[in-house]
């Protein structure tokens, strides 16, 4: 263990309560004992047998009433769209050719996929070590981790599943047949990199279930699932890891309820063994605690990462509908908050169904049953307004093939939510400022005065406190950054959570909060607001908040920042202040959308974009006592660059203003966006 890797080790314990170390503790233990469960790879899969006192009594067929058999009737098929449908069978096509997108790349060998190499680094990660010894955070050791995962959640055999579903190819069948039995062969119990982490495991089983449910008209599903003891034993496997060990404390975000999700609809869906009520019992259990938990009561998630409050929505809704498809619905509790979620969605993206972008996101869904061109949000709404009495000011989109199978599951649900589309959330510190429509093309305004992340790690935030994000007709122009990577690029990771990567500011070239790793966070700034001002129709048209973030400075710093939207003038102010006595350098960044071009003209910068056939204008009024210069695309240090989707990266733009904080006590700094007709 080299210094760096010791330094973090006590950092990431600093950050744990008595009883999260000694539930680590014993959990290392457990991992450490598991190692005899290890089988290897050399041992032929068809040695793999379980214990015929794990099974049922009743053969899978006559399990329960509603089983995976009688979910695909032809009625439920033909309510999908011909568009949603033609759209899945073109996307199985592609697959079919050898090619799929994933995480920025395309991967081109999907007739027989080599499941643990990552094509962008060349590694491949390891296959037949121990999995609690494999270093997946290394990427010497494995590639970049995520692009290994991300095909193993077989996101496109669902995709294929349905495509079979839907027209009765057998070519698509047959295909997701040879990728089950490959990965089912080449991974066996705690073997290699596929095994060491939970969330995985759960998204796998949730992936598994639909892709049986779909190819259930085909005549060689049972032979591949329910009479074939290699499927048996991993279902088994992935359902017994699940159970046995599960993200607590500190690390119970997203990941805690991905692992409940996958034991919970694995239990119920293939009811195969003796375990498999207790199992889908305490998987119910935990969802619905830790949902509660990772969810302020407006229904925005709080891991201030608006990526994962739809991958966290997305996974409840789909967990729910199998509870319901069971006959043993989850509680009503439960789908009330769904309906929050799905109502902060509805409420909060722009006029081109795009969703706030702060935080971490990588992309994770829960199921994949559209083609990955579907938009995420447009069909996470069109979720909800298949599973919920929507008010009419939510935004209306048309039924994909998820939301039409999961509704003829679920059924419809009453809800109960505001009368018209909300604009600020108190408690997740998040604030929308919109022009009228009565005023032309919409500008969005996201504000940010919200906690800086989820649990003591705050794993998924960014240093973002006091952050704007500004579009224009939905085209990002004062742009959040997004995320680019996790694991392996050290640089990279750090500028895209920085500070100075988002349009706020920067003090003695510190972040308000202070990294210790690329998932923690040693200090988090703590962000209040101050005051908000409506129009008479309750939309926010002013709001002003402030962060503690540089207090740890000598002399301390207090940032306070002002926006301001006049709707009928097409212009937004900022207004930053310092409070301080002593000289500290600042930054002041705007950066803008990849779309935007930027030209530095006197004090101001003329921003132009194109829209159709159009031209946009724009003017960015900067304020005096700061030295202003562009940035676009710089590697040493990083500065001027914007991930559209987790795994890609792209040069954009940044303004950036420098100076020195004055001894006066307060420094006052005027910026005005003026969009011109």
């Amino acid at each position: 263990m080299n210094s760096v890797e010791l330094e973090w080790r006590l950092l990431r314990l600093s950050k744990m309560s008595a009883s999260e170390v000694r539930w680590r503790i014993s959990d290392h233990v457990r991992r450490k004992r598991w190692a005899s469960q290890q089988i290897a790879p050399e041992f032929s899969p068809q040695s793999w047998t379980l214990d015929p006192s794990t099974r049922h009594e009743a053969p899978w067929d006559s399990a329960r009433d509603g089983s995976l058999r009688t979910f695909a009737s032809e009625e439920m098929l033909q309510a999908v769209p011909d568009d949603a449908r033609r759209s899945v069978i073109e996307a199985a096509d592609e697959i079919l050719a050898g090619q799929w997108q994933l995480l920025g790349s395309v991967r081109r060998d999907m007739e027989d996929p080599d499941w643990f190499f990552d094509p962008v680094t060349g590694r491949r990660a390891p296959q037949v070590d121990y999995c609690f010894k494999v270093d997946h955070r290394s990427e010497d050791i494995t590639g970049n981790v995520k692009r290994i995962w991300e095909l193993s959640r077989m996101h496109h055999l669902t995709v294929l599943a349905a495509a079979f579903s839907l027209s009765g190819d057998e070519r698509y069948a047959t295909r997701a047949a040879s990728h089950l039995r490959s990965w089912w062969a080449q991974n066996p119990f705690l073997s290699g990199v596929h095994w060491t982490s939970g969330i995985e495991a759960g998204l796998r089983l949730v992936s598994w279930v639909w892709v049986r449910r779909l190819l259930d008209g085909w005549a060689g599903a049972a032979e591949l699932f329910e009479r074939n003891e290699v499927a048996c034993a991993q279902i088994w496997w992935h359902q017994h890891y699940l159970a046995s060990f599960r993200s607590r404390g500190s690390s119970a975000n997203n990941h805690v309820i991905a692992e409940a999700v996958g034991l919970l609809v694995g239990a119920l869906a293939f009811d195969l063994f003796v375990e498999s009520p207790r199992w889908a019992e305490e998987a119910a259990q935990v969802l619905e605690h830790e949902l509660k938990s990772n969810t302020f009561p407006s229904g925005v998630n709080r891991e201030m990462a608006f990526d994962y409050h739809g991958f966290v929505a997305e996974l409840a809704v789909v967990a729910a509908a199998e509870a319901s498809w069971a006959g043993r619905p989850l509680s009503r509790d439960l789908w009330a908050q769904l309906y929050r979620m799905f109502d902060v969605v509805a409420a909060t993206v722009d006029a081109k169904l795009r969703a706030p972008r702060h935080g971490d996101g990588d992309n994770g869904r829960a199921l994949v049953l559209d083609p990955p061109t579907t938009e995420r949000w447009e069909g996470l709404l069109a979720i909800g307004e298949a599973l919920f009495d929507s008010p009419g000011w939510w935004p209306r989109v048309g039924p994909t093939v998820m939301s039409t199978l999961l509704a003829s599951m679920a059924g419809r649900h009453p809800a109960v939510g505001p009368s018209r589309r909300p604009s600020h959330y108190d408690d997740a510190g998040l604030t929308l400022l919109r022009s009228s429509p009565s005023d032309g093309e919409e500008i969005w305004c996201r504000c940010d005065a919200g906690p800086h992340g989820f649990l003591s790690i705050a794993a998924h935030a960014h240093a973002d406190a006091l952050a704007v994000e500004v579009r224009y007709d939905g085209v990002d122009v004062l742009a959040d950054p997004g995320t680019y990577c996790y694991h392996g690029e050290p640089r990279w990771r750090s500028y895209f959570r920085s500070t100075l990567a988002h349009n706020t500011m920067e003090v003695g070239g510190n972040d308000q909060s202070t990294q210790g790793g690329p998932f923690l966070w040693t200090r988090q700034a703590r962000s209040r607001l101050i005051e908000l001002e409506s129009a008479a129709g309750g939309e926010v048209v002013a709001w002003s908040a402030e962060h503690d973030g540089y207090r740890s400075l000598t002399p301390p710093v207090h940032h306070r920042r002002s926006v301001r939207l006049a709707s009928r003038l097409r212009k937004l102010e900022i207004i930053d202040r310092l409070e301080t006595t002593g000289g500290h350098g600042l930054r002041l960044a705007f950066h803008l959308g990849p779309d935007i071009d930027a030209r530095m003209i006197g004090q101001n910068t003329e921003l132009s974009w194109r829209d159709g056939a159009s031209t946009r204008n724009a003017t960015l009024f900067l304020p005096d006592g700061l030295s202003w210069s562009l940035h676009r695309g710089e590697t040493d240090p990083v500065l001027g660059w914007y991930s559209p989707h987790f795994g890609a990266k792209q040069p954009a733009w940044a303004v950036i203003g420098q100076g020195t904080c004055t001894r006066t006590g307060l420094d006052t700094y005027t910026t005005a966006l003026q969009f011109h007709a």
